[in-house]
This record gives C-alpha cells, structure tokens and sequence, in this order.
C-alpha cells in the first residue's frame, strides 16, 4: 500500500505536531482494538474455522510504503522522532497510547523496516532495522531530525507486515522537548 500521510487529501504536507506532542497512525488494528476510531483494518478472513478468532489478525504481508512530508509551520526550529510502536490494544480513547516500562508482555512485531530520508546535512540516507517489540512497548526513534521553522523535508517508512505480528501497531511523529 503506497500511501502519503499528509494534513488533508491533496496537500503535500503533514505538520508536526506542538513541541512535547506526538500523533499516531495506527497500521493494524482489529475489533476490539481501534483507538475508538472504529476502523479495524484487518481484512475477513476467506476461510475461518470454528476455533480461530474473527478479524483478530493482522494484514499480513501487506507492503506498507509510507511517505510523510514533515512540515515545520513554526519559525523555531524542532526535533521530530518518528517511530514504530506496539501499544497495549485498547478501544475506548482516541487520543492515547498505553504503554509500559519495560515491557514484559509477549513478543507482538518481529521484523525488518526500512526509513528513506534526507538528514540534517542534506545527504540521502536510507536506514534498515531489524524490531523486535513486545506488547506495549513504545518504540525507539527510528530517526530523529531538526527541521528549521517552515522547513518541509519527507521521510518515507517501508515495511512489509510480519505473517506472525499480532496488532495494534501504529507509526508515531513525535516532536521533542
């Protein structure tokens, strides 16, 4: 699924949210687990036996190919981390995360991400990681960068979604204190 995230349909920015604030865009959830914003995005199942849960999966192997053009609307500059993360599965807010520290639950996302973006000093860089993360658990950036005020600069995140991931995972841009 090749897709850019921006503010509204049409534009060519999305705008980092105010200084120790972060948004979140949830790449697999399921019934019971939607942020209150009733959207399960795992797929029927074509064939499902009396003993398996409905819905209750992943999209597994969908290709995710992700591009977010980062846009400072301030005039200071800001340190934006993007990041992939594993929050604990909960349908009533849809304004938080929960998460724990550390994270003792079972291993949830187990798999290769690549991040596509151009650095502080203007170079090309493309980044691979291996993530391992465990149910709850709030992700390491997988880049930082400062973006001066009314700098635009786009960051492209590309995985493929594990067969043995168990959702919720979501895309997080955080900008720091």
């Amino acid at each position: 699924m090749d897709c850019q995230i921006s503010d509204r349909s049409g534009e060519d920015r999305l705008t980092i949210p105010e200084r120790g604030q972060a948004f979140s865009y949830p790449l697999s959830t399921t019934d019971t687990g939607t942020y209150a914003t009733q959207q399960v995005q795992s797929a029927p199942l074509l064939v499902r036996y009396p003993d398996t849960a409905l819905r209750a999966h992943g999209n597994y192997a969908v290709h995710y190919n992700l591009t977010m053009p980062l846009f400072n609307k301030g005039r200071l500059s800001r340190r934006v981390a993007i990041a992939l993360d594993t929050p604990y599965k909960q349908d009533r807010y849809s304004d938080r995360h929960y998460f724990v520290d550390p994270p003792l639950g079972p291993v949830f996302f187990r798999g290769p991400v690549r991040v596509g973006y151009t650095d502080d000093q203007n170079q090309a860089q493309e980044r691979y990681f291996h993530l391992v993360q465990r149910q709850g658990q709030q992700g390491e950036p997988l880049v930082t960068l400062v973006l001066r005020g009314g700098e635009r600069r786009e960051v492209n995140v590309d995985l493929l979604y594990p067969p043995d991931a168990t959702p919720p995972q979501s895309l997080s841009i955080r900008t720091l204190e």
